[in-house]
């Protein structure tokens, strides 16, 4: 039997994730039996899974985990795992409220959330959705919510941040796995969140009475604290108020609006989108996630989903990416997701033994990639030879439909323009050179009234 524990499940004593012979599914411990059976009981899990809040599973006997085994469960598995330092700030936020949501349902049913990781939630297209079946336990009366702490760390600081100084501040979750501290919040948010009373409260003062209260107990004569239930239904209430006021201004960035100021005439664009969709075809295997680099605000991505694809859709400008999320959700698209991802410094591993988190580049491998307009970015933005572009496409890349920008390009000309010219290997013929070496090329086609051309590749066995 090949059992395989994942690896960033390990801080629960109630369960744990593992594989087997490819096959995901979790085991719940015997000491977590009476609140995953009053979860099963009580009508939470089948409203939760109805609305579409938390991953359904089954219950499997064909399957051995570990002595201490309660039951083995079989969730139904997300098509691909991102983190909430690749989110957009409308995802980011969208999780937040789902897990409050999700707090106030379980409370109505006499649970309550053990945890409020981000973590926890992962998104299937624009959908939030909760993982971890065991993160609920039975609510008993008097009791605080014990993932306060967590769901400020990991939700609120951040957004407040991104909200009311600078959205990159968010990135400062791949540094802390755990969450923002309250206490760096608190000094990087300006004086005047303090007069929004519910900043004030789950970011300053909670921040305040973290440093207060950091010893307390260490005598063993610290009593527990009691909070009564309708305090703590008042409590998640106005976290929820507090996070729908955290807006994020929709301006111009470098990219945001690519597609609106690109030098493609109507007729072009066609063109390229007929072809892009030609491509995908000859490369992609049916089934397989497509990862689309360099995605803009999505267009080429929802473009290549119609035809029943799940599209990965990456890129570096955080307003793009906010815009792709924000139109994704707006269409009801379920087989798009947004990520920010700046290929050139992907998100590594974190965590214990780095190994908790993958790094974006383990998690891109094994399926079909498109890179359109992104070549000439990384090459001449970020002096990566193209022999270097071409081993990390290998890498990640089993299809891939890739575009190439020339030097002639108004947009190449554009960016050398303040630069000094060093790239005088970048050329059509030494980019099919480096790309031949690993790949093969099966199409090429010039795109009608540009001066750019589109390739299919297989990566060679």
């Amino acid at each position: 039997m090949t059992r395989l524990r994942h690896a960033a499940s390990f801080r629960d004593p109630s369960g744990f994730v593992f594989a087997h012979n490819g096959v995901l599914y979790r085991q719940v411990n015997r000491e977590y039996q009476p609140h995953y059976d009053r979860l099963m009981s009580s009508g939470l899990y089948e409203e939760l899974v109805r609305k579409g809040w938390l991953v359904p599973h089954d219950e499997v006997d064909d399957v051995a985990g570990s002595g201490d085994a309660y039951r083995i469960l079989r969730p139904e598995r997300v098509p691909y795992l991102s983190y909430p330092y690749e989110w957009c700030f409308s995802q980011l936020r969208a999780a937040a409220l789902l897990t409050l949501d999700i707090e106030l349902l379980s409370l109505a049913h006499g649970l309550t959330l053990k945890d409020a990781s981000a973590y926890n939630i992962q998104f299937i297209g624009c959908r939030p959705v909760l993982i971890d079946t065991l993160s609920f336990e039975t609510y008993e009366e008097g009791t605080p919510w014990v993932a306060y702490r967590q769901f400020c760390q990991h939700f609120l600081a951040p957004l407040a941040l991104s909200a009311h100084v600078d959205g990159r501040l968010r990135r400062l979750l791949t540094t802390y796995v755990d969450g923002i501290p309250l206490d760096l919040a608190s000094s990087l948010l300006p004086a005047r969140t303090r007069l929004r009373p519910g900043l004030l409260a789950h970011v300053h003062l909670h921040a305040s009475s973290q440093r207060r209260h950091q010893n307390a107990g260490a005598d063993g004569r610290h009593a527990a604290p009691t909070l009564p239930k309708t305090r703590l239904l008042a409590l998640i209430e106005n976290l929820r108020r507090t996070v729908e006021r955290c807006s994020v201004r929709m301006g111009r960035s470098t990219w945001s609006h690519y597609y609106e100021d690109t030098n493609y005439t109507a007729d072009a664009m066609e063109a390229k989108a007929s072809l892009v969709r030609r491509m995908v075809d000859l490369v992609a295997a049916p089934g397989e996630v497509i990862h689309d680099l360099g995605a803009n605000t999505g267009r080429f991505s929802r473009l290549v989903a119609d035809a029943g694809r799940y599209v990965v859709s990456h890129d570096i400008d955080e307003l793009a990416v906010e815009r792709n999320f924000r139109e994704t959700q707006a269409e009801r698209v379920d087989n798009v997701l947004p990520l920010v991802l700046d290929l050139a410094n992907p998100s590594p591993s974190v965590g214990w033994a780095l190994d908790e988190r993958m790094s974006a580049l383990d998690r891109l491998q094994g399926g079909s990639v498109i890179a359109l307009a992104l070549v000439h970015h990384l090459a001449i933005g970020n002096n990566v030879p193209l022999p270097q572009l071409a081993d990390l496409f290998g890498r990640i890349a089993r299809g891939l439909v890739i575009e190439f920008v020339p030097r002639e390009d108004s947009q190449v000309r554009r960016m050398l323009a303040t630069r000094r010219d060093i790239f005088g290997d970048y050329t059509l013929e030494a980019f099919e050179r480096a790309f031949g070496v690993l790949f093969d090329i099966v199409d090429r086609q010039d795109i009608p009234g540009t001066c750019r051309t589109l390739f299919a590749m297989r990566r060679r066995s």
